[in-house]
């Protein structure tokens, strides 16, 4: 009997990175529910992203008006001056506003999500 049978080594292959590789594909297609942590985490980061996206937009906003005031000061000096000086300070105004409206922002933020930062740290410290 044993010698009609072939016999057949048996061959295991493993590779790592092949197993990674699989799995990240796999995540892909599967539908994944958060974690009440990765929840967390997302809800804190979004206060400061709202917050540094306004800031810089009015900062960068600020910091043209006040080229436009620059402009107006060397290049037409003698007709432009004044209006140049005037818009120049809007520009330093608003560019010296950017961080308070960024602290405003995330606070007012964070008071919105407070009440379900407050749930989901309570459920994950039980």
């Amino acid at each position: 009997m044993e010698n009609n049978q072939q016999k057949e080594p048996f061959h295991y292959t493993y590779s790592a990175n092949q197993q990674k590789e699989v799995e990240a594909i796999r995540k892909k297609y599967l539908t994944q529910e958060e974690d009440k942590m990765e929840q967390l985490r997302k809800l804190d980061a979004s206060t400061t992203r709202t917050g540094s996206t306004v800031a810089l937009i009015f900062g960068v906003i600020g910091c043209i008006v006040l080229g436009i005031g620059m402009c107006c000061t060397m290049v037409w000096g003698e007709t432009l001056f004044f209006l140049g000086v005037i818009i120049g300070l809007i520009g330093i105004l608003m560019v010296s506003l950017a961080y308070p409206l960024y602290v405003a922002v995330v606070r007012r933020a964070r008071r919105k999500i407070a009440p379900e930062i407050i749930r989901l740290s309570d459920e994950l410290m039980k």
